[in-house]
C-alpha cells in the first residue's frame, strides 16, 4: 500500500506533518480532511512507514483507531437503520452513505462513516469497508456481507438495526433497574463514613475523657474508627489492587473459564448469567442465519457473542458436529449447558426449517427472564439495603450510647 507525506495545519491552526498509508492519493486527502486537516503538501513516500507515525508535534498518528472510541451503540444502531432506509428506497450505497454522514451528528461516527463511503466510492464492497476500518465486528461484517451478496442489504441492514436495538433497549432496562440499588449502596456508605470519620471521634474523646471501662463493642468500634481514619488509602490501595489483580486474572483463558465456570454455578446470579448468554447466542445465530449466513459460520461468530466459555465451549463442540453431519439440537442437548425448552425450540425449528425464527423466540423468553430476574432480585435487595443501613448506625449508636447512659446511672 502506498506511503504519502504530508504537511498542513490543524483546526487549531498549528503546523503539522506526518505520514500514512492510503490505496491511492485521493483516498490519503479524503482521510485527513476527515481528521480535520488543512493540506499544504502531500507526496507520495517511498520509505516504509512507521507501525505508528507521528506528527511534528510528537504525537502518535493513529488515523483509524481514534474515530470510534466513544461512539454510543445507541448511535450506531440509528446510522445502520438510516443506511437501511435508504438503501431501501433505492438510493445508491454511495449516495445513501453520502446522506448519512451529512446527517449523523456525533463527530467520531461521521468521520468513520466518511471513511467507509470513500473506500466504496473506490470500488470496494460496504462489507470490505466497514471491515478495513477495523471498528466493526465480525458480526456486524458477516451480516453485511450475506446481504451484499445475496442482494438483500436493505433487508439484512434492518435486521443489524433491529439486534442492536434490542442489545441497547435490554442493556437500558437493566442499567435502569440497578440504579435505585447502586444509589442506596453509595448512600448507606457515605453515612458509614461519616459516622465513623466525622462523628465517631468526638465521641471517642468524650467516652476516654470519662476514664470508665468500656463495653467491648465500644472498644471495638472505637479500634474501627481508628483504624479506618488512619489507614484508609491503605484500604483504597488495596482495593484498587485487588481489582487490577482480579482483572489480569480473568484475562487469561484459564481465568476466564473458571470465573465463568463459578459464575453459572451461583444460586442466583448463575440462573441470571445463563439466560442472558443464551439471549445472546440465540438472538446472534436467529439474526445471522435469517440474513443468510451459513450455519457453520454463524456458530463461529455466536460462541464469541455469548461472552461466556463455557456456553462457548458447547457452541464451538456443536459446530464440530454440524460439520460432520449432526443436527444442531443433538450436541447442544450432550453439553448439558442448556435448558430443554431451548432444545426443544431448536429441534421443532430444525424439522419444520424455521430454526432463525424459533431461535428469535427463545431470545425473547430469555431476554424477558432476565429483565424479570434482575427486577426480583433488586426488589429484595433494596429493603435489605435499607436494613443494612440502620443496623449499621443502630449499632455505632448503641455503642456509643450505651456507655454514657450507664455513667449517667451510676452518677445518679
Amino acid at each position: 500500500m502506498p506511503v504519502y507525506n504530508y504537511k498542513g495545519m490543524t483546526s487549531a491552526g498549528r503546523s503539522t506533518k506526518g505520514t500514512l498509508n492510503a490505496e491511492n492519493l485521493a483516498a490519503a486527502r479524503s482521510r485527513l480532511r476527515g481528521e480535520g486537516l488543512f493540506l499544504t503538501e502531500i507526496v507520495e513516500s517511498k520509505e516504509a512507514p512507521e507501525l505508528a507515525p507521528r506528527r511534528s508535534d510528537g504525537s502518535r498518528f493513529e488515523l483509524d483507531l481514534s474515530f470510534l472510541r466513544g461512539i454510543p451503540a445507541l448511535e450506531r444502531a440509528l446510522a445502520t437503520r438510516q443506511l437501511a432506509t435508504l438503501v431501501s428506497s433505492g438510493i445508491p450505497l454511495v449516495d445513501s452513505l453520502t446522506a448519512l454522514v451529512a446527517q449523523c451528528e456525533h463527530a467520531g461516527l461521521r468521520a468513520l462513516l466518511a471513511k467507509v463511503r470513500d473506500r466504496v466510492n473506490e470500488g470496494s464492497s460496504l462489507a470490505d469497508a466497514l471491515h478495513a476500518t477495523g471498528q466493526f465486528d465480525t458480526l456486524y461484517v458477516s451480516m453485511v456481507r450475506a446481504g451484499e451478496a445475496g442482494g438483500v442489504l436493505d433487508v439484512v441492514l434492518e435486521r443489524v438495526a433491529d439486534y442492536l436495538e434490542s442489545q441497547v433497549t435490554l442493556s437500558n432496562k437493566i442499567s435502569s433497574i440497578l440504579i435505585y440499588p447502586a444509589v442506596m449502596l453509595l448512600f448507606a456508605g457515605a453515612v458509614v463514613a461519616a459516622l465513623v470519620t466525622v462523628v465517631l471521634p468526638q465521641i471517642t474523646n468524650l467516652l476516654m475523657s470519662l476514664d470508665q471501662e468500656l463495653p467491648f463493642y465500644t472498644v471495638w468500634i472505637i479500634a474501627m474508627s481508628d483504624f479506618t481514619r488512619s489507614w484508609w488509602w491503605a484500604m483504597a490501595l488495596g482495593l484498587a489492587a485487588g481489582f487490577v489483580v482480579f482483572r489480569s486474572l480473568i484475562a487469561t483463558e484459564r481465568g476466564r473459564a473458571i470465573y465463568d465456570r463459578v459464575t453459572l454455578r451461583l444460586p442466583v446470579l448463575g440462573r441470571i448469567a445463563r439466560a442472558v448468554s443464551i439471549a445472546r447466542f440465540s438472538r446472534t445465530l436467529s439474526t445471522l442465519l435469517a440474513s443468510g449466513v451459513g450455519i457453520v459460520q454463524a456458530l463461529d461468530i455466536s460462541q464469541h457473542v455469548a461472552k461466556n466459555t463455557v456456553i462457548a465451549e458447547a457452541v464451538r463442540s456443536a459446530r464440530t458436529s454440524v460439520i460432520e453431519g449432526a443436527s444442531l439440537a443433538a450436541p447442544l442437548r450432550a453439553s448439558g449447558q442448556f435448558p430443554p425448552m431451548v432444545i426443544t425450540m431448536i429441534e421443532v425449528g430444525e424439522r419444520g426449517g424455521e430454526v432463525d425464527s424459533m431461535l428469535a423466540r427463545v431470545a425473547n423468553t430469555y431476554d424477558e427472564q432476565v429483565e424479570n430476574s434482575i427486577s426480583k432480585l433488586t426488589s429484595l435487595l433494596e429493603p435489605f439495603l435499607i436494613l443494612l443501613m440502620v443496623g449499621i448506625v443502630l449499632v455505632i449508636i448503641l455503642a456509643t450510647l450505651m456507655p454514657l447512659l450507664e455513667i449517667t446511672n451510676s452518677i445518679n
